[in-house]
């Protein structure tokens, strides 16, 4: 056992613990979730606390043995070691002080066992005077966040465009099977499976477009704005060869804050990601709930589509096979719907000079680019890419219904067309069966207008024909 000392008191902590004082406290204090810190921001705070150290040392303001092995403690957590340390609650008070101070303590003990020494020895590798050196949690933290949400959003964007490309296959390959289009959840007018496949990859093309360009608003950083933004005990040398270090470890086009109090203090950036995220599970929803309704049945409801079988349904109906992957996606999307209106009252509470609620912001942010890049790779290969098309019924749902008669009505007129459906409605008979009795067009006209293309396509006839 080794013994710390701060301002409150003293504490003992194990031989095996890299993290110190600040961390143990914290975590007696914030015991809430059981979930720690979102692994990419351990990995960004990491990233800023080894370019901190390599900027330091090139202005001169830390030793080399010290920086050296500060970065050489980086680097080993940026390869997976040490992950167990950093142990702290996502949900944290203090604006991101505990993640900072448990990032801080873990490098500077394996630091000074780098250069030789024994944990706890700070007065060879300090947290706050080597590792922490001209920063405040009020600049890592956000700096962090914008890179975590950066790293995420690139494999989320990626996903989004897969799924694009999936629906965009399966619009290619349902082009010809007619079925019945529905509005109100009531029979409508002929489309294409094809064009309603279509339709879905177009909401997703926007997000895709929404979400790559969401990038550029988290590229401007606070680094070196120190405690409110003013740059207080940071020399100008450190912050702007800060940045070009961030840049160079992360390869994103990370660009200093001009005015280093607004990041520091406003969070309207998280809120307007989060937003397009937001939208884009709205449209997954729509999408998963489309499926479901399609695939329904599949014998006593409307079955026009086929889901790929995953597993048994039920534990009690042998046979049943459910839509458990549209379900997941559905859930998914609630969650990060969820997530977002806790980013919105996160942010909307900051106050003065700084967010104290920016843990919630990184928790719930992080969690849902998490989410996408977890669950998007499934619904596209475990759902998409597996659907099948039943043909047969869609065309004999669309063959019974009333659909026909609106195509027609521009040739037959609108009251024969009301005729037609009245008769069709009691008498079960089909509008062919009933146009072709009445003597209202010959078969060759009829077949003619009830093609697939003509049926799901403008108007596109002789004035003449028109009645």
């Amino acid at each position: 056992m080794r013994t710390e000392q701060d301002l409150l008191g003293q504490i003992k902590l194990s031989d095996r613990a890299y993290y110190g004082i600040h961390t143990a406290r914290a975590i007696q204090n914030f015991s809430i979730t059981g979930i720690p810190m979102h692994e990419e921001l351990v990995s960004a705070l990491i990233i800023v606390k080894k370019a901190a150290a390599m900027t330091n040392k090139s202005i001169g303001a830390l030793q080399k043995d010290v920086a050296d092995a500060i970065v050489a403690a980086c680097n080993e957590i940026l390869a997976g070691e040490l992950r167990d340390q950093f142990i702290v609650d996502c949900m944290q008070g203090g604006a991101g002080t505990s993640a900072n101070m448990n990032a801080n303590e873990v490098l500077a003990n394996r630091a000074i066992e780098i250069l030789g020494g024994q944990k706890g020895d700070y007065h060879l590798v300090h947290p706050l005077d080597h590792v922490n050196l001209h920063q405040s949690t009020n600049d890592v933290f956000p700096t962090a966040v914008r890179i975590a949400a950066i790293r995420l959003l690139k494999p989320v964007s990626d996903c989004f465009a897969d799924l694009q490309t999936a629906l965009q296959e399966k619009e290619e390959e349902f082009s010809t099977v007619l079925k019945m289009g529905r509005t109100q959840l009531q029979d409508a007018v002929p489309v294409t499976l094809g064009k309603e496949f279509g339709a879905w990859a177009q909401a997703i093309s926007r997000d895709r477009w929404r979400l790559y360009k969401s990038e550029e608003r988290l590229r401007q950083v606070n680094i070196g704005g120190t405690a409110v933004g003013t740059g207080l005990n940071a020399p100008k040398a450190y912050i702007f060869t800060m940045i070009e270090r961030l840049r160079e470890l992360t390869g994103i086009g990370l660009a200093r804050a001009e005015y280093m109090m607004d990041p520091t203090q406003n969070c309207d950036v998280f809120v307007e990601v989060s937003g397009l995220l937001k939208t884009a599970a709205v449209n997954l929803t729509k999408i998963a709930n489309d499926l479901r309704l399609l695939s329904s049945g599949p014998r006593t409801g409307l079955g026009e589509l086929s889901l790929p079988p995953l597993q048994a349904g039920s534990s009690m109906m042998p046979g049943k096979v459910n839509p458990v992957m549209a379900e997941a996606v559905n859930q998914a999307a609630y969650q990060i719907m969820a997530d977002d209106m806790a980013v919105t009252l996160a942010a909307s509470a900051g106050q003065l000079e700084l967010n104290a609620f920016l843990p919630l912001i990184a928790k719930n942010l992080l969690e849902m680019l998490s989410l996408y890049k977890n669950i998007l790779p499934l619904f596209i290969g475990r759902c998409i890419k597996g659907i099948g098309a039943n043909e047969a019924r869609c065309r004999k749902e669309l063959d019974q219904s009333f659909a026909f008669i609106t195509a027609l009505s521009p040739y037959i007129g609108y009251d024969k067309a009301t005729q037609a459906a009245s008769l069709c409605r009691d008498t079960g008979r089909t509008v062919r069966e009933i146009i072709l009795e009445r003597g209202w067009m010959d078969e060759k006209k009829l077949d003619e207008l009830l093609r697939p293309e003509r049926l799901t396509a403008p108007l596109s006839i002789k004035t003449e024909e028109i009645l």
